[in-house]
């Protein structure tokens, strides 16, 4: 492995938790039972990438609901999905480790996650591990969600590393496609689609299933 990365930008659900079948059963609870949107389960799957006011208009159209509305429904989907997946609160396996050395290492960590604040402070102080990231990039941080590359340029410029020194985790295309755009590298865990859907993109290094991965130990020796 030659390619030595100076920052770590992490995106959150899927990446850092294994916790994306908990937003789609959190979805489709809410799109059919309170919205009557009659979407299959594998429709909301589909849907679900960038933020949530985005999700819902392309569900229901751009003019729908007010912008109070989404907010009350953002906020409401994300507390059954909180109270769901708050028992199986945990990081993937081996990347509480990874962070310690990548700490120990010097090198700098950011989240860049199409979250709101309210799901990203859930995990990173549910599982007190806040300290180690130097900025967040929320949901409310870009005005454009991945596949554009705004969200991890902005944690590159915040941590003051170019582009092309970071390194991506993602578990998304739409992600990877978005470090794709920003000139980075990125490592892909599989917890939500499968390996052959980042087949195309150039940056991928690799898929890997979790942090016990050798090619962790080989960006950080």
């Amino acid at each position: 492995m030659h390619f030595k990365p100076k920052a770590l930008l992490f995106d959150l659900n899927g990446t850092m938790i294994d916790d994306m079948d908990y937003h789609n059963k959190a979805w489709y609870k809410i799109l059919n039972d309170d919205l009557n949107a009659n979407i299959s389960y594998e429709d909301v799957k589909k849907q679900m990438y960038g933020k949530n006011d985005e999700l819902l208009k392309r569900v229901f159209g751009n003019t729908y609901f007010t912008q109070q509305q989404i907010d009350e429904i953002s906020i409401k989907k994300e507390k059954i999905y909180q109270e769901d997946y708050l028992p199986d609160l945990c990081l993937i396996k081996g990347l509480n480790q990874f962070l310690i050395k990548a700490e120990t290492s010097g090198i700098l960590m950011a989240i860049g996650s199409a979250a709101i604040p309210f799901n990203i402070d859930f995990v990173l102080d549910g599982l007190n591990i806040r300290s180690y990231f130097k900025t967040i990039v929320s949901a409310n941080d870009v005005k454009a969600s991945k596949p554009n590359p705004e969200t991890f340029l902005k944690g590159a410029e915040a941590l003051g590393i170019s582009p092309q020194s970071c390194l991506v985790l993602e578990d998304a295309p739409k992600g990877v496609e978005a470090a794709l755009h920003a000139g980075m590298k990125c490592i892909v865990l599989n917890t939500a689609h499968d390996a052959a859907e980042f087949k195309n993109y150039p940056n991928v290094l690799k898929v890997v299933s979790d942090y016990t991965d050798p090619i962790f130990s080989e960006l950080i020796d």
